[in-house]
């Protein structure tokens, strides 16, 4: 696929994630948080595609050679990271980089969407230890959590980035650490089922009959009823998460965004979840990964 395409594929579903209203818990374009605002995603959204566009080439040339280590995911998700930094004061969106980047790389080895999740799966599981060093700076550099707490390889930790070389551990290794209680990373480290089998179809049948904001929602909406957040199990524990997912299927039964008594539920659903900062973040994440691979599947 063309690299341009590609590049604003990436943008334009991290800004149609962070515009679908209302998005429950998340800052959307009638809500914003105390510390990040939604133009502060919007700006996010747009500056990470020189980044996508870069990481597309390198997996032209990567398909090329057959060598995917040159595509080095790490530093392409740390120039992410930091080009976003210099527009914007907060983590808006260190796990859209995260699952974006390899998407992008992916997309750009064939022109057909037919091998995009097998490159994906390529390019996650030829990934190097300085990926897993960058990806260690691109954590620290916005400040988010998740991965540390540990007494081994924790990402707060310099000695950490030493063991990952000395120890040969690439990105892959790393994440499939995280992979029992974080969803990012288990979506990484096994060829995205959420998103290519849940959150891409939901997003694309629900385009076609009721238009992109709907789809929006209602993907987010399904994802969250099926897949606890683990952004929210991380904070508040497993039980807190299962409960958010329980009351988001109730509102999917009553038809969610799309009939005037799930948009009703959905929109006081909204605030219950806001006014308890209860964030739905990863689920966010992934629905940004369905939309884009969505616009890929039109190519």
């Amino acid at each position: 696929m063309d690299p341009d395409y590609i590049a604003k594929s990436a943008q334009i579903a991290s800004v149609l994630e962070v515009s679908g209203h209302p998005k429950p818990g998340n800052v959307h374009r009638t809500q914003d948080f105390h510390d990040m605002v939604f133009e502060d995603f919007l700006i996010s959204g747009v500056v990470i595609g020189d980044v996508m566009r870069k990481a597309a080439l390198r997996g032209q040339k990567a398909n090329e050679n057959l060598d995917f280590s040159h595509i080095k995911l790490g530093e392409l998700i740390l120039d992410a990271v930091k080009e976003t930094n210099k527009w914007v004061d907060n983590n808006t969106n260190l796990g859209i980089i995260m699952m974006l980047t390899p998407l992008s790389a992916a997309a750009a080895m064939n022109d057909d969407f037919f091998h995009l999740r097998t490159n994906f799966t390529k390019i996650m599981a030829y990934t190097t230890p300085e990926d897993a060093v960058n990806l260690y700076k691109s954590i620290a550099l916005a400040d988010a959590g998740g991965m540390g707490g540990r007494e081994n390889l924790d990402v707060t930790r310099d000695q950490s980035q030493i063991e990952l070389r000395e120890n040969k551990i690439n990105m892959f290794d790393i994440l499939k650490i995280s992979a029992d209680w974080d969803l990012l990373a288990s979506e990484l480290t096994t060829s995205m089922p959420v998103t290519f089998e849940t959150g891409f179809p939901t997003f694309k049948r629900i385009q076609t009959n009721y238009g992109t904001n709907s789809a929006t929602v209602q993907t987010f909406l399904t994802i969250l009823s099926q897949f606890p957040d683990t952004l929210i199990s991380r904070k508040y524990g497993l039980q807190k998460a299962q409960k958010v997912s329980r009351e988001a299927k109730k509102i999917l039964d009553l038809g969610g965004i799309l009939t005037p008594d799930g948009e009703n539920a959905l929109r006081t659903f909204d605030k219950e979840l806001s006014s308890n900062n209860l964030n739905p973040g990863t689920t966010a994440d992934i629905t940004a990964a369905s939309i884009m691979v969505a616009f890929l599947s039109d190519y």
